[in-house]
C-alpha cells in the first residue's frame, strides 16, 4: 500500500504513546483518522491536537475488551468515512510483575481482555468490511518483543502478546489463501517511551484485585529508567509506515534482540532447555 492521501485509518489506544504517534503519522500522510481510547480526557486532547495540526480527525471512547463496543466503533468509522483502509489494533496494558500462578484471575482477564481480545475484536469487527471493500488496506496488530520470547514474572502480558503474533501470522496465511488485497503486519517493539507502567489508571473497577498489587520499587525504578531511554513513539511509527509500504509481516524496531529470539527458536528446534540461570542473572542485574 503506497497511496494514503484521502484514505481512512482507525487506531485503538490512540490517545497516547505508540497509538498517538501512529495517528499523527497517518494524518501526516494525508489520511483521515479515527482514534479510539478508553481514557476520555486524553482522547479529547489527542483529537484536538490533530485537528490543530490540520488533520481530519475524530475520536470515540472504546473499551476494546468489549466486542460490542468495537463493533460500534466499526459502525461509526464506516458511517462517518464510508471506508477503512488501515486498522491499527494498538490498545494495550501492562501489569505488575509476579509468578504466573500468583497472578489473580482478574489480572489475567484484564490483560488478555485488552491486549489479545482487543486485537481479536478489532479483526472480527473490521476485517470482513475491509475485505468486502476490495481495496488496498492494511491491518497492524501491536504485539511486543514479549510476543517472540518469554521472560519470567510477566506471564499475562507475554501470553497476550504471543497470541497477537499467532493471530497475525494466521491472518497473513488466510489473506494469501483467499487472494485478498488486504495485508497484515505485527509490531514487535522492545522498549518504547510510553506510559505503559501506569496502565492501572484505566483498569476497570470490576477487574481490580481486593488489594491492588503494586510494582515493587526496585522493578519500577529499573523499568522506568529503561522505558524512559526507549525509542520515541514517532520512530516506531516510522517503522510501521515502512512495513505497510513494503507489505512486511514482522516489524522489528530493536534489531539488537534478534539473536535472543533466534536462540529461543534454536532451543525449540534442537530440543534444548532455555538457560534459566542466565535469564535470571540478567534480570537481577537489571533490577
Amino acid at each position: 500500500m503506497n497511496d494514503f492521501r484521502g484514505r481512512v485509518a482507525v487506531v485503538t489506544g490512540g490517545a497516547s504513546g505508540i497509538g498517538l504517534a501512529l495517528a499523527r503519522r497517518f494524518a501526516a500522510e494525508g489520511m483521515k483518522v479515527l482514534i479510539a481510547d478508553i481514557e476520555e480526557s486524553a482522547l479529547n486532547a489527542a483529537v484536538r491536537s490533530l485537528a490543530d495540526e490540520g488533520a481530519e480527525a475524530a475520536g470515540e471512547r472504546c473499551d476494546v475488551a468489549d466486542h460490542a463496543q468495537v463493533e460500534t466503533l466499526a459502525d461509526s468509522a464506516y458511517s462517518r468515512f464510508g471506508a477503512v483502509h488501515i486498522l491499527a489494533n494498538n490498545a494495550g496494558v501492562g501489569s505488575a510483575p509476579g509468578a504466573a500462578w500468583r497472578q489473580s484471575h482478574a489480572d489475567w482477564k484484564w490483560v488478555l481482555g485488552v491486549n489479545l481480545w482487543g486485537a481479536i475484536n478489532g479483526v472480527r469487527a473490521f476485517m470482513p468490511r475491509m475485505i468486502e471493500q476490495d481495496t488496498e488496506g492494511h491491518i497492524v496488530n501491536t504485539a511486543s518483543l514479549a510476543g517472540l520470547m518469554a521472560m519470567p514474572f510477566g506471564a499475562p502480558y507475554q501470553v497476550s502478546k504471543f497470541g497477537v503474533v499467532a493471530l497475525s501470522e494466521s491472518i497473513y496465511y488466510e489473506l494469501a489463501a483467499t487472494g485478498s488485497k488486504l495485508r497484515v503486519s505485527v509490531l514487535c517493539p522492545a522498549w518504547v517511551k510510553t506510559n505503559i507502567l501506569t496502565s492501572m489508571r484505566n483498569r476497570p473497577a470490576e477487574l481490580a484485585n481486593p488489594e491492588e498489587t503494586e510494582i515493587p520499587g526496585e522493578w519500577l525504578q529499573a523499568f522506568s529508567a529503561t522505558i524512559d531511554a526507549g525509542l520515541a513513539p514517532e520512530t516506531v511509527a516510522g517503522h510501521v509506515m515502512d512495513a505497510i509500504r513494503e507489505e512486511r509481516l514482522y516489524i522489528w524496531t530493536h534489531p539488537e534482540f534478534k539473536d535472543a529470539v533466534a536462540a529461543r527458536h534454536s532451543n525449540i528446534v534442537e530440543g534444548r532447555n532455555p538457560d534459566a540461570a542466565r535469564m535470571l542473572a540478567a534480570l537481577a542485574k537489571r533490577s
